[in-house]
Order: C-alpha cells, then structure tokens, then sequence
C-alpha cells in the first residue's frame, strides 16, 4: 500500500511539474517539421491538414482564405524585450504553370477572428474599411507573386505589412548567392519548396527577413531589412500563424514545416524530413488552358487601367536606382516612404541646414520610428557605387555614441541620407543659442567623454578605419538624456587596418581643419584629432574655434594657448559655468585640446591616449610652457618632443582620391 502511495504521489509531482514547462513551451515558441494530429494549430476556411503532416492553407477554389494559427497566444513583454525569431517551408502550387495567385503572409495579430476580411488582395486579413486602420495590430510578412497595382505591388515580391495590405517595404523574391557574389531570382510560382526566415531585434528595432531555396542554408544578408518599432504594434498577447488568399486565379498553397521562438532564435527546420507535396499532375487539358487562357486576358485587360494609372502615381516618387545598387537593397528606402515621414519634405519639418542641403524630422508610417533625412544633391554618377557601398558599410557601425545611419534612398538628383533622430538635436545649439538651457559641467563633460569613444570605435576598434573628417560641435547631437552622440557620416571615409585611406579634397568645416591638410591634402586620424582638439576647446571655453566676420579674427586655439602661457588657462573657462566645474577635469580638457591642436601631425595623441586621459587611467603631464608648437600662428615642425606628456604616435604613408561630397559646411 505504502509503495502505491509513494509512486501515487510520484505521478502527481511529475504532473504538477509538468504543467508550468508546458505553458511555457506555448507562450515560448515551438517548431513543427510537418504538421500532425492538428498540431495545437485551428484551422479555418478551407485550410487543412494531410495525413502526412501537409498543411495545405488554399486549394484551387476561387476568391477563398485558408488560415492557420497556433492556438495558444504568444505573450510579448511590451516593457521588455519584443525580439523575436520564426522559419517556416512553403510552396505555391498554380492552377496552371506560373499562373496563380494570390499569396501567403505569416501573421502576427491580437485576434484570430477575420469574419469581414476578404480574400483576393487583402490575403484574408483586410477589407476596405478597414485597411490602414491603426487599431488593428497587425505585422504581416507576405509573399505574393501578384502584382496589385492600387496597392503598389510588384510581381513576385515579399512584402512587410502593418496594418494595411499595402506594404511600408517590398522587393523582388530573390537570395544572395555568396558563391556567385550577387542576387538570383526565384519564382514563387513554380510549385518548389522555400524557406523564409523573420528575425526581429528589439534593441536595434530592427526586422529582418530573409528567403532561400531550401536546398541552402540562410544566406548572410537579408532580403529586407527595415527599421520598425513593435512596441508601437504589438499587445502584449498575440496569435501568430498564416493566413492564404486565392482570387480570380489560383494556387494551391502549403506550410511544410514552421518554428517559432520568442526568446531567442528559431530552431532550423530539418528539411528532409518534411513532408512531400502532392504529386503534380500531368498536362492540363486543353478545355481547362483555353478556359484558363481567357480568364488571364480578361485579367490582364482590367488590371492595364489600374496599372497605367499606378504608373502615373508612381512617378511622382520615381527613383534613381542601378542594377549594382540591387545587393544593398536592405539599406535602401523608398522614397515614397521618406516623402510621407517628413509630411513631403515640408520646410516646417526642417531641423537643420547647411551647404550641404536640409535635414528634416520625419516619422516612418511602417513603424511610427522617428527618423532624421538629410537631403544631399549629387549631380555627378562618378564614384557614386563607391560612396554607397560606404554609406552600407557605415550602416553597420555600432556604438552608443554614434547616431545610427539607417540608409539611403537616390532619387535624381538627390542623395538621401536617413539617421536616427536625436530629440535634442546638436550640441552648439546648448552653446551659442539662447533657445537651448546652459549645459552644466557633468554634462559637458560627460558628452566630451562620450564623443571621445565614439571616435576611438571609429579609428581603432571596428573592423576598418572611418575617418570623420567633420567633427564639430554641430555634428555632435544628443538624445533624450542628453548623451553626445556623434553624427553626419556624409563626409566620412573608410579603408582597411594597415592601408592608405583614398582622399585628396580638402573637405570639412573652417576651425577644425588640421593646418596640414592645406599642404598634403591627405586626411588621417590624426587630421580628426585635431579636429576633436578644436572640439574640446570649443565646449570647455563656450566659444566657436574662430570668432569675427571682419580681421582681426580671434582664433580659440591661439587664445586658449596664451592663457596657458600666462599661467592663466582657466581663465579661458566659458563664463556662462560660473566657475562651477572640476578644476582638474577642466584643466584636463583645455590642456589636452591644446596638445590635439598641435601643429605637427605625429605629436597629436591618439584617440585611445585621449580616451585614457579622460577616464583617467592615464597622467596628462605638464605641459611646457616654453613650447610655440600650441595654436596655429606657427607651422614649426622642428619642435623638439621630448617633452610632450605622452608617447609619439605614428602614422601610414597616405594616398589620395576625390571625395564626392564637395561641401561639409
């Protein structure tokens, strides 16, 4: 009896235990490698389930949905972490080879109750009313190989959705070959399996997605990659699954296999083990294609006014875009998207200026993220594919102290740059505009701080070199806790550790221009550092680096350099602070943007010695009073260095190119 008991309650432990890793399990994430006995999954319309484990969403019926959602709601921590990542095989089987319709879209929705939704274009989700309804909640990922051209389609496309069946981003169903080194197209039509991967980061708001034969494994580079904000979309409980369409023509369309993960990355599907898709028939008969063939013409009849009329609306967002600009599709947006965020470049949305162009303030309509444009003309194609495989490149730098360059967008003449947007906008407006309140010293000096190792990740720690070459105090913006973040890359150059950097314009802003650049035209760290010198100066003292329209001019780095030499260096301090400051940190800060200052390029430090002075795990000695190396009255490059308070820095020999930006004012 005792032994019944004990193994009695052995069970229920077991269960009880049991109950919490299951739930867990279903408000976690799950992977199918076919579908069976249902597979927690309710099915509506006419999707259903093969014996097999197909799960097979539209049949050949005409104007029908077929959904399939997991049946346990996935809880998303809307005050937390919103990431998630999901894969899934499909394949869209057409009623006669390569003519089909309508499409798949895995979905993420508050409810799985579509009763008003319709099928065709809408893919079950949608209906007029309400299409684009914001109180909706819904992210969908669609495939579709129909164009539909009052949504602004194209043929054979993955599309993001929210909200609405009109997609905020698009592009042709194509992968990235490594082996061939460019983008090959697949047709989803044509009745093979693919695979499409979702990845959403919560810390860099970023959605990835990205499709495959599946033959391959995922390739490194995504199809689209589209900045987006769930926290604006998402509840905090959702259902995720599928939801299928057919229209005037169809396709049978299935889920072969499905994992979804909210707490980390999917698990890959084991391919091989899918189910097969039913056999193909032979070749259909001749009635059927006759019949077939008509339906396609009165098709293609209806859809020609709806498309010239789309053309015509389309041109107005025309873009300038290269078969070679096709591998960083990814980081390219459409202009249409960027003329909605900033309300069409309005002048009240402008929120700053330059020779450059405007910058204005704008909100993505796919995920109400604010971002920053900054328009740039550009008459001249030479260099152009270079410059945009910088600007890529430059996309995937990662530093808290950096504003995040998104993207670009070409459109004629123009070059459109897209940044993330700084609430509080640049530094000089807290220097020298009364529309700003007075940074204390804390401030100042932690944003001098933080500049400082944004350019250290820029010269030493990413995986090639970026020369700034227009650091100032107008590049530098804050956000909402008012940490500096260096910005504007437009004037940015990037090389391989251990080569020579390509420039050979003098480009940049007046006052922060290294004294040697006038005579070798060759930029190099150290041309930034100086640079960076003028820009320690400029918040320490509250001044610009060069005062006066008329001669005489006063130059701050001249000025700052006799107050040292009176003995007097604090008297260079901005008055605004009132004497309340570090003395030794503000000393810190004059004396080393005097030493950044230095005429001669090798005796500047470098930005990991300024790092190490300024987080004080390195002594700033002091500085020689009889020294005229300091300010740039003199061009002495005979100075003697014995006595500088750090270690002399060396740099590589330098080679020069044309810059495409003529302007860094």
């Amino acid at each position: 009896m005792a032994i019944v008991l004990r193994s009695l309650l052995f069970l229920i432990l077991l269960y009880v235990s049991y109950i919490p890793l299951a739930l867990a399990q279903n408000e976690k994430g799950f992977i199918y490698n076919g579908f069976h006995d249902q597979a927690n999954l309710g099915l509506d319309g006419i999707a259903e389930i093969h014996p097999n484990g197909l799960l097979q969403l539209t049949n050949l019926s005409h104007n029908e949905v077929g959904r399939a959602f997991y049946q346990f709601p996935i809880k998303f921590d809307t005050n937390s972490s919103l990431s998630f990542s999901t894969n899934f095989v499909f394949a869209m089987v057409p009623e006669v080879d390569n003519l089909g319709g309508e499409g798949i879209a895995f979905t993420i929705s508050p409810s799985t109750d579509f009763t008003h939704a319709y099928a065709n274009r809408f893919l079950g989700l949608f209906n007029d009313s309400n299409n684009n309804n914001t109180a909706n909640h819904i992210l969908a990922i669609e495939v579709d190989p129909v164009p539909g051209a009052d949504f602004g389609d194209i043929i054979n496309h993955v599309g993001i959705d929210v909200n609405s069946i009109d997609s905020v981003e698009l592009a042709p169903t194509t992968y990235f070959s490594i082996e061939e080194g460019k983008n090959i197209s697949l047709e989803l039509l044509s009745g093979n399996p693919m695979h499409l991967w979702i990845d959403y980061d919560e810390a860099e708001k970023l959605l990835n997605v990205t499709l495959a034969p599946t033959t391959i494994p995922k390739p490194d580079r995504p199809l689209l990659s589209t900045p987006i904000d769930l926290s604006e979309i998402l509840l905090e409980s959702m259902y995720v699954g599928f939801s299928s369409a057919t229209g005037t023509l169809a396709s049978s369309h299935y889920i072969l296999g499905w994992s979804f993960n909210k707490s980390g990355p999917a698990q890959s599907l084991d391919v091989a083990s899918l189910p097969p898709l039913p056999e193909r028939k032979g070749k259909d008969k001749p009635g059927l294609v006759i019949m077939t063939s008509l339906i396609a013409v009165a098709v293609v009849l209806i859809t020609v006014a709806g498309v010239a009329a789309y053309i015509l609306r389309r041109k107005k967002y025309e873009e300038l875009q290269e078969d070679w600009e096709e591998e960083y599709g990814p980081h390219r947006f459409s202009y249409k998207n960027l003329h909605k965020a900033t309300k069409g470049f309005k002048d009240t949305e402008v929120i700053g200026e330059g020779g450059f162009g405007k910058v204005y303030m704008g909100i993505l309509p796919s995920s109400n993220l604010q971002i920053a444009v900054k328009r740039i003309s550009h008459d001249s194609r030479q260099g152009m594919k270079e410059f945009v495989a910088e600007i890529v490149s430059m996309g995937r730098l990662r530093h808290r102290n950096l504003v995040q360059l998104l993207g670009y967008c070409r459109r004629r003449g123009e070059l459109l740059l897209v940044y993330d947007y700084m609430p509080n906008g640049s530094l000089d407006k807290f220097l020298y505009s009364n529309e700003k309140p007075n940074l204390h010293w804390v401030q100042r000096f932690g944003i001098i701080r933080g500049v400082a190792s944004g350019l250290l990740y820029l010269h030493e720690e990413w995986e090639q070199v970026v020369l700034h070459r227009d650091v100032k105090s107008s590049n530098v913006l804050l956000d909402a806790g008012l940490n500096g973040k260096l910005g504007d890359f437009g004037l940015a150059k990037l090389y391989d550790h251990g080569t020579n950097p390509q420039t050979t314009r003098v480009v940049g802003t007046v006052g922060y221009l290294a004294p040697e650049l006038t005579r070798t035209r060759t930029a190099t760290t150290f041309s930034d550092v100086f640079a960076f010198g003028a820009f320690l100066l400029e918040v320490a003292c509250g001044r610009k680096p060069i005062e006066g329209l008329v001669l005489p001019e006063r130059i701050l780095v001249d000025w700052v350099a006799e107050c040292w030499r009176k003995g007097d260096i604090l008297d260079a301090s901005d008055p605004s602070l009132e004497g309340n400051y570090v003395v030794e940190e503000m000393e810190l800060v004059l004396k080393l943007g005097l030493f950044c200052s230095h005429s001669i390029p090798a005796a500047r430090p470098s930005m990991k010695q300024v790092v190490q002075f300024l987080d004080g795990d390195a002594d700033l000695r002091e500085l020689p009073y009889d020294s005229a190396s300091f300010g740039t009255f003199t061009s002495n490059e005979s100075s003697d260095f014995t006595s500088l308070p750090f270690s002399q820095a060396s740099g590589p020999s330098m080679s020069t190119t044309d810059s495409i930006l003529r302007d860094g004012s």
